[in-house]
Order: structure tokens, then sequence, then C-alpha cells
């Protein structure tokens, strides 16, 4: 991503991620779907 302003160029970019960064998300991403089905487990009663 490229900002411009005032004659003064930005530009951001994302850094890689690191194995543990990306088992991180991983376990994340699980906790989040447990989750969920919990809530339709609940939901689903009534």
């Amino acid at each position: 991503m490229t900002l411009n302003l005032f004659f003064l160029t930005i530009t951001v970019t994302r850094r890689p991620l690191t194995p543990e960064e990306i088992e991180h998300e991983q376990r994340l991403k699980e906790i989040e779907e447990e989750i969920m089905n919990r809530k339709y487990e609940f939901y689903r009663m009534f």
C-alpha cells in the first residue's frame, strides 16, 4: 500500500509470518470454531 502525502511517499509492506505465528493463528481459528460450535449447540436446543 502506498500513500502519497505532501510529496512524501510512505510504503507499508506486510512482513512474512514466522512458523510460531502461523501455529498461533491456527490455534486461534480452532478455538473460534469450537466456540461457534458450542453456540450452535446451545441455540439448537431452543
